[in-house]
């Protein structure tokens, strides 16, 4: 019951705006059960008159005979409720629907805005493939839920109340005999939810482990066939697999007997009442029609009785679906822009960081005083081993993460003085880890500038060398890239990347290795592209090969999260220090390698 209380509190601020149609819905299924209700004790009227009719034509009472004049005028009664009770019916159904579907909607759209709060930790500790069954697969199982459960449950509590009431004006001893049935019923349902509950959550939640494999075995489908890690991941798919096998199973068999044994109760507490009734009509005490009306209304109390249970595995799938997508909506967001917040109208890309402090967990902080200051148009390129670093101090840069100390300026104003989407927008991103979307060239180019103009974006891909790749294509830049950009290579995929860099004009670039997916022909031509749209901007390059930064104005070099060395190549070199053994190591690699 508490469970039941606290999932109608989550929910009921969705289903809050569309509490008419919800109102009205309820109101046609009263409608609906007052009909049934009345249908039986109108059967009953016909069954007695018949059987009356044939008692006095057996005593041959003069005069007696059917009486199809009463018998046509209540059947034509009987119809009309049966009509009117479709129609209610019909009516309830629509609105529902319409009420529920809408709902759904909102409760998608205030998921994906809560996404897009979160902080990057929350994706860090959670795998995008259950993430995405929370926002398809369970909030598909509480729209499924609420469709089929909704109306019937309200169905059945009203059609149990209308036939208990109907049971009693009948024969009251009759009736009590009748309602031991509901509470048997109910320790039987009680039973069986505390025994499935919970292995319906451990099912929702062995789906988003399957998604999430599922989703890491097709994005790293061509890594797991060139190691032959086929057969590993199978096993892996299978042991999961096989895992909500056995949860789904067991919560499924378990709510499924309840069915059955609510029918057993219903069928012992019918037969005792055939007993009963069969003395009572014999004994003058009711009709025969009463008790054929009274038989169809305990089979209206077993209806709602079984109609709850057979639906009790998709209501506690909902629970669970319910439980886990309000776990991303009362995740913690990330820390709120400043009400102040200022915006740079011209950034020029200085920045400054004084004495930073961070760590992905407070109790392991990465960085702990880190200080360097970068002047407008400037290349810097950051180095060091792997893991010392250096993508956090980007993350640092852009406010994914927030400092636990110190501060980040960006021509004199601290980030956390702008808005996450302006600070952001000052920067322009070359990635090793291309992203392309589903559409046409053209629009992926546009992507870094809603608004371009054509001659805006062929002057890009100039810029970027891929105007010519593109006119040889089939459709130009009217291509459709597939879902994973697959149907061209990943050095054209980086250079249509570097292109929507370009096309944003950003003040400041981040580039991570972004020549690394080239051939040698096209990384010259890119690199003399790259320091054309270097001019006049800061730039970051997190530099994989130490000889590509020989040119950059400074370099920081870092360790365990803080900046042990800095200047330009010639003057690290001198120092004959980190930068220095490092850049040898390396050089002396390539070398060898050569």
């Amino acid at each position: 019951m508490n469970k039941l209380k606290t999932t109608i509190n989550k929910i009921s601020p969705f289903v809050r705006p569309y509490r008419m149609p919800f109102i009205l819905a309820i109101l046609f299924i009263i409608a609906a059960a007052i009909f049934n209700a009345i249908a039986p004790m109108t059967e009953g009227l016909i069954i007695t008159q018949l059987i009356n009719d044939v008692i006095n034509m057996g005593k041959g009472i003069e005069g007696a005979s059917v009486n199809f004049g009463y018998i046509i005028r209540t059947l034509g009664i009987l119809t009309c409720i049966y009509v009117f009770s479709a129609v209610a019916t019909y009516v309830a159904s629509f609105l529902l629907t319409n009420a529920i579907q809408n709902t759904m909607r909102d409760l998608r759209n205030a998921v994906q805005d809560k996404i897009r709060k979160l902080p990057i930790s929350y994706f860090d500790k959670n795998s995008y493939g259950d993430v995405l069954s929370r926002i398809t697969n369970d909030i598909d199982t509480i729209s499924n839920a609420l469709q089929q459960s909704f109306s019937q449950v309200i169905n059945s509590m009203l059609s149990l109340s209308l036939a208990i009431a109907m049971m009693f004006a009948i024969n009251t001893k009759m009736a009590l005999l009748a309602m031991l049935i509901i509470p048997l019923s109910f320790l039987v349902t009680r039973f069986i939810v505390s025994k499935s509950q919970n292995l319906f959550y451990k099912q929702q939640k062995a789906l988003g482990k399957l998604n999430g494999k599922v989703q890491e075995m097709y994005t790293g489908f061509n890594e797991i066939k060139l190691y032959g890690k086929q057969d590993d991941s199978i096993e892996d798919f299978e042991n999961i697999n096989e895992e909500l096998c056995n949860t789904g199973f067991k919560a499924q068999f378990i709510s499924s007997i309840m069915s059955p044994l609510v029918s057993l109760v219903s069928y012992l507490g019918i037969a005792a009442i055939g007993v009963l009734g069969s003395i009572y009509v014999i004994s003058g005490l009711i009709t025969v029609g009463n008790l054929q009306a009274f038989i169809r209304y305990i089979w209206q109390i077993n209806q709602p009785l079984s109609q709850v249970t057979q639906l009790s595995s998709s209501i506690q799938s909902a629970f669970a679906a319910v439980e886990r997508v309000f776990e991303i909506l009362n995740q913690e967001e990330d820390v709120a822009d400043s009400e102040n917040s200022v915006k740079l109208k011209n950034p020029q890309g200085n920045v400054t960081f004084e004495h930073v402090k961070f760590g992905y967990n407070e109790d392991k902080i990465l960085i702990k005083d880190l200080s360097a200051e970068i002047k407008s148009g400037q290349m810097v390129a950051i180095v060091g081993p792997t893991g010392a670093g250096k993508t956090t101090l980007i993350n640092l840069l852009m406010r994914f993460y927030d400092i636990q100390g110190g501060s980040i300026k960006i021509d004199g104003i601290d980030t956390r003085d702008m808005r996450r989407e302006d600070l952001r927008s000052i920067f322009g991103m070359v990635l090793q880890d291309t992203w392309l979307y589903n559409g046409t060239i053209y629009d992926n180019i546009e992507y870094g500038r809603f608004g371009a103009t054509k001659e805006e974006i062929v002057e890009a891909a100039k810029i970027a060398n891929v105007h010519h790749f593109i006119k040889t294509l089939p459709d130009g830049y009217n291509m459709f890239l597939n879902e994973e950009a697959s149907n061209i290579s990943q050095g054209e995929k980086q250079l249509l990347t570097i292109a929507r860099a370009i096309i944003s004009d950003p003040a400041i670039l981040i580039l991570d290795e972004a020549t690394s997916s080239v051939d040698t022909r096209l990384e010259l031509l890119l690199q003399k592209a790259m320091k054309n749209i270097m001019k006049g901007r800061t730039s970051f390059v997190i530099a994989h090969r130490l000889s590509t930064i020989r040119n950059a104005d400074l370099i920081l070099v870092i360790n365990e999260g803080n900046i042990i060395e800095q200047g330009n190549h010639e003057e690290l070199m001198a120092k004959q220090g980190f930068y220095e053994k490092l850049y040898n190591s390396q050089f002396g690699n390539e070398e060898q390698i050569n």
